[in-house]
């Protein structure tokens, strides 16, 4: 199976973007910032994670699954569960 993805570069870069919005909330807790603020912070979170998690499956998918079938080391109907499997973390 695929273990290393053309996005991890991507991937790797996101959750680190993702991880330092998330450790600013607290001390943005801690400092009785606006509600705005702190959502605002919590979106950025969301938001980076999203990305992050569609490139790395759109990778798999793409590259993956395509390769593995292509190689014979996976069947169609193999592919089609794991990606059937996968769309509901899209």
């Amino acid at each position: 199976m695929c273990m290393s993805h053309a996005s991890d570069p991507q991937v790797r870069r996101g959750l680190k973007q993702a991880y330092g919005h998330l450790a600013s909330i607290l001390p943005m807790l801690d400092e009785n910032r606006s509600c705005l603020e702190l959502a605002q912070q919590l979106q950025a979170v969301e938001s980076t994670i999203r990305t992050v998690k569609r490139a790395l499956i759109h990778d798999h998918m793409e590259h993956c699954l395509a390769d593995t079938v292509g190689d014979g080391a996976m069947t169609t109907e193999q592919a089609l569960r794991e990606f059937k499997a996968l769309t509901k973390y899209l």
